[in-house]
Order: structure tokens, then sequence, then C-alpha cells
């Protein structure tokens, strides 16, 4: 990397940080001034609403890291063709190739840190700031684990195996201790169906009353469950695709087809996942016409003005295809792929008229 291009990259990582920092910092009070309004559902305090925030910040900064990058390439490119250093550059040898090169290995550098806070960051954080959220709010104990979801109400502990995808529960089972922590009923049921007015309906059950002296056990068809945990706080077992990883991803996908489920919503997650680094690099070369076939002296307003109608612009377009191609049945990575490839096209049809 020659002297050139590192200057190019350097003032690119630079001003894309700024942009991000700025952009988190804003989306981060939205977020702020929406939880200040759940304060004192159960536990729910401010010292927990900056939990939250803060552990879904990772997830934010992910999914801003193409506008960043289209925002920070425009400002640094831009500044440098106002103070005719892009002139200088290309007196001294510089070709119109060679800017988009340097701009692509800046776009290289951020794709990277995108993927590792996406990957291994964001979706531990996230599920972290809905355990928190959800439990404070219903002041219920949650733990997740390979055996199923396991929740704490008083002295009772439950075990879920499944939940439906209409929030049904199956393969439930109940477990009520005394004060001294000595198990005197056990109760299973095969489904759990919620009533309302915390009620749930229990179908198919086996209860074992246990003392010192004996064990009644006894079976019903059904039997109705009083218990304070919302249905809320079993969502967070519910697989959202946005809070898993890429690895995630592909092996639900793989259960959901090997069990003949509709896996769509979750292969196009799959799939924007692995498009969402590419963006970056349509970003940036977006941002390389705006600059080089621009005349000089374009102020920084209009360059922030030009970055957020092509972001906005981008994002609408992605989630129009995307919500078409759930709507008709459409090939997942061709709906993932489309918008990117149509700009990426654009883009490159303006940088041939600048050269």
């Amino acid at each position: 990397m020659n002297v050139l291009t590192r200057y190019i990259v350097k003032d690119i990582l630079k001003n894309a940080s700024i942009t991000l920092v700025l952009l988190l910092t804003l989306f981060n009070l939205f977020t702020l001034g929406d939880e200040l309004d759940d304060i004192g559902k159960g536990s729910y305090g401010l010292l927990e609403v900056f939990y939250f925030v803060g552990l879904t910040s990772p997830t934010v900064f992910y999914e801003l890291m193409p506008a960043a990058a289209l925002v920070g390439s425009l400002f640094a490119l831009g500044g440098l063709a106002n103070h005719h250093e892009l002139i200088a550059m290309r007196a001294a040898g510089l070709s119109v190739f060679g800017i988009i090169k340097a701009t692509m290995f800046a776009g290289l550098i951020l794709a990277t840190v995108a993927i590792l806070v996406g990957e291994f960051v964001a979706p531990v954080a996230e599920q972290k700031a809905q355990l928190i959220k959800v439990t404070s709010q219903n002041n219920q104990v949650l733990l997740r684990t390979r055996y199923g979801l396991w929740l704490r109400e008083g002295n009772r502990y439950i075990n879920v195996r499944h939940i439906d995808d209409n929030g049904e529960l199956l393969d439930v089972s109940i477990y009520e201790v005394d004060d001294k922590h000595q198990l005197r009923q056990s109760l299973h049921a095969d489904k759990a169906v919620f009533l309302g007015n915390n009620q749930w309906q229990l179908q198919q059950t086996k209860q074992s009353d246990i003392s010192r002296e004996s064990v009644q056990a006894n079976k019903q068809t059904e039997q109705i469950w009083h218990s304070s945990i919302a249905p809320d706080l079993l969502k967070i077992v519910v697989v959202i695709p946005d809070n898993l990883s890429l690895y995630d991803l592909a092996m639900y996908v793989e259960f959901l087809k090997d069990n003949h489920q509709k896996s769509q919503v979750f292969e196009m997650a799959f799939w924007g996942r692995i498009v969402n680094p590419l963006v970056i690099f349509v970003m940036l070369l977006v941002s390389a016409p705006f600059v080089i076939g621009v005349k000089r002296g374009i102020g920084a307003g209009a360059r922030i003005l030009v970055g957020a109608v092509i972001g906005m612009g981008f994002n609408v377009a992605d989630m129009t295809v995307s919500h078409l191609g759930l709507i008709y049945n459409l090939s997942p990575p061709l709906m993932a792929f489309l918008p990117s490839v149509l700009v990426l096209i654009a883009a490159l049809f303006a940088l041939k008229r600048v050269q």
C-alpha cells in the first residue's frame, strides 16, 4: 500500500467512524426515550434501561455500518476534492481506479469489523438485553438451556421443552417445593394453552403429590393452571432471526427443513446476513461517482443530503423486495442480492461515465 492509498483509507475510516458514533448515539437516544416509558413495570428501572440500551447497541452498530460507510466516504472523498487533494493525487499518477481501490480497502476493514460484531457480539448481547427487559418487567427468573426453558415463579419451577408458533407450550413440567426446599408436587402436561387472565389450560396432565408418608398420583384430561407468567416472557425462546448469528441461522433453517416446517423467513434473514457486509462495498462504490464526477465546492450539508437519500432509498427498496419475496414465496438468495446488484450496476455505470 503506497502513501496516497494509505492516506485515503485513513481518511475514510476516520470519517466513517465519526459518522457511526453520531448515528449510534442518535439511535440510542431514540431507544432510550422509548424505554423510559416502560419504567415502573415490575422492577424495570433506570439501571435496567441503560443496560438494555447498551446491550442492544451492537445490533444497531451492525445495521448502521453500511450507512456510516456511505456518509463517511462522501465526507472523506468530498473533503479531498474540495481541497484539491484529489487533483494533486491524480497529477501524481493515481488513477480513478486507484482511488476506488483505496476506497474498497477501507470497505474491507469496515466489513471485517461489522462481521465480527454481527456474528460474535450482537446476537449474545441482544438476547441478554431482551432477557433483562422481560424478566424485570414480569418479576420472574428465566433460564434457557439445551433442555428447554426454565422459569421460576415463587416456589414453583417450570420447564418448557417446546413452544409452538401459535404460542402453545408443549411438554411442560411443573415442580413445586415447600419452605424447606423439599419437593411436594410434580406435574407434567403434554400441552398448555393460554386462556387469558393469568390462566393456562393444561392438557393430558399427570400429577404427583409427594409427602413424607406417601405419593399420590392422578391423571386428568384438562386442568386449569393459575400463573402470573406472561406470554411475552416466553417470546424470548421463540427464535428471532435478527438475534441469531449466521451459523445459528443456517442450523435452524436446516432443522426447520428436516421437520418439514416453513423456513423462508429465516432463509431471508440468513442471506440478508451474507449480503449486509457486501452492501458496505456497494455503498462505498456508490459514493465515488458523486465525488469524482461532481464539481468542487459542494458543502457538507449537500453531501449529508446525498448520503441520506441514497441510504434511505436503498433501505426502502431492500425491505420492499424482501417482503415481496416472502409474500410471493420467491427465492431468498435472489431477493437478498437483487437490490445490491442493481445498485452496483448503477454505480459501475456512473463510474464509467465519470472516467
